[in-house]
């Protein structure tokens, strides 16, 4: 069954992997602030972070691994190893690649989902395309989201938020959730009158590293552009 208060704002907090925030006690810091400040839930990558963040709020976790294995495309909880591990740290939902992309180990999407359920947990099947949330959807994913829209060779390019890849997914009857690329309010809302249940926001409230970035940068551009010409030197 979804938690009930799972629906509204689920903040993402996953820092860069040099990042100074990327300690299971600073991740968890940050978990205490999102939920301090009214999210309902907590996105959380890697075991060491979501068992920090477990012992920090009482909210509901959804957890994953990424885990690059070579020759294959997902990379988001694709095996059975990583839902053992995400699931052992405390999440109550597993959040997993749910693109028809080939797994290592030949998983399939249901059976990541039946190894999700297998160890008590939701799952949450990261979906690039409509068709993916309802096949997932089918296959006895409790919720399903758009997070890997755009990152795949066939929705490459997608205009962020998917809106239209959301409003499927509403369609399929899951638990749906707007992720990738929501940026701002106006966004979140515009998600909610699309039917989401849930919408994730990530970089535009916890990576502080891209964020100071963007303002570092502006007086090195400021100081390489030319000096503008006077009309005299015209």
């Amino acid at each position: 069954m979804i938690p009930p208060g799972l629906r509204g704002l689920i903040v993402s907090i996953q820092p860069e992997a040099e990042s100074v925030l990327n300690t299971p006690e600073t991740v968890a810091l940050l978990a205490r602030c999102a939920v301090a400040n009214g999210a309902a839930g907590v996105r959380i990558e890697g075991a060491a972070r979501i068992a920090a963040v477990r012992r920090a709020v009482a909210v509901p976790i959804v957890g994953l691994v990424k885990r690059v294995y070579v020759g294959f495309g997902p990379y988001i909880t694709p095996t059975e190893d990583e839902v053992e591990a995400v699931t052992g740290a405390g999440a109550q939902i597993v959040a997993f690649d749910a693109t028809g992309r080939t797994r290592p180990h030949g998983h399939d999407v249901a059976a990541l989902i039946a190894a999700i359920h297998g160890r008590g947990a939701l799952a949450m099947a990261d979906c690039a395309t409509g068709a993916e949330a309802r096949a997932a959807a089918a296959a006895g994913a409790e919720i399903v989201g758009t997070t890997l829209c755009g990152y795949t060779d066939e929705t490459r390019g997608h205009a962020l938020p998917a809106l239209d890849v959301l409003r499927e997914a509403v369609a399929s009857g899951a638990f749906a959730i707007l992720e990738g690329g929501v940026a701002d309010p106006e966004q979140v809302r515009a998600g909610f009158a699309a039917g989401a249940s849930a919408v994730v926001v990530g970089t535009a409230l916890t990576n502080l590293d891209a964020r100071i970035r963007t303002f570092a940068e502006l007086p090195a551009r400021q100081k390489s552009a030319p000096e503008n010409l006077s009309p005299r030197t015209v």
